[in-house]
């Protein structure tokens, strides 16, 4: 094992910022309370620090509904409490590995604002977007991973958009090159001089097939 990765072998400890440490009183867990708890991740062998994410966000789903992939929450901190952060954890010996999530935005992301807007908009393509069944329901019966459709009818443009998570999650379409090239954009950003080293870790992206059509579900045991 000489050969391998570090992530391969170190130990990864993940923090979700909102409940771990709060260092201003306000009751929310932030990056500066991460830095104060940085020597007792040490005493532990922990090798890197994985952070749910912190980026801005309406927090419907507790941050994994982004609406802007290049700053900090402000519940967080900013920008500049991160770089303090980073340069704590690597003076210790710890990396640190941000939860980028680029499976879907959400719905307040101005990418999906613009893409809603009008189907001929610029950005339409950058989601998945679908007309009614013949009967004005959801084009099939997907499912979301949350329950329900994973279809939500949106009345601006007479279409439904795709969400595998929450209606307030829009899914993005990777099949789009101008999708693929802005996501890259953000981890050029992270990856950028005194930036953590970013790696999208949770959520990776899921396109369904446009050609795909109804599932069949799974009762009883039994298939129908």
């Amino acid at each position: 094992m000489d050969s391998a990765r570090w992530w391969q072998t170190g130990v990864i400890y993940q923090i979700y910022p909102r409940s771990f440490q709060d260092s201003n009183g306000d009751g929310i867990g932030d990056l500066c309370g991460i830095v104060q708890r940085l020597p007792h991740l040490v005493e532990l062998g922990v090798d890197a620090l994985w952070l749910s994410p912190i980026f801005t966000s309406p927090m419907v789903d507790f941050g994994y509904d982004i609406s802007n992939y290049t700053d900090i929450d402000p519940q967080f901190g900013s920008l500049a409490d991160l770089d303090v952060l980073v340069a704590a954890a690597h003076g210790l010996g710890l990396r640190v590995i941000l939860d980028l999530v680029p499976n879907h935005t959400s719905d307040r992301h101005p990418w999906f604002q613009d893409s809603r807007a009008a189907r001929e908009g610029a950005k339409r393509d950058w989601y998945i977007w679908r007309d009614p069944a013949p009967d004005g329901g959801p084009p099939n019966n997907w499912l979301s991973n949350f329950g329900g459709s994973a279809w939500e009818y949106d009345r601006t443009t007479g279409q439904y958009y795709y969400h595998a998570f929450l209606a307030a999650q829009p899914d993005l379409n990777w099949r789009s090159a101008e999708v693929r090239a802005a996501v890259y954009d953000v981890m050029r950003f992270w990856l950028g001089p005194s930036r953590s080293r970013s790696r999208a870790i949770a959520t990776m992206p899921d396109c369904p097939s446009p050609s795909r059509k109804s599932e069949m579900i799974r009762s009883g045991g039994q298939l129908k």
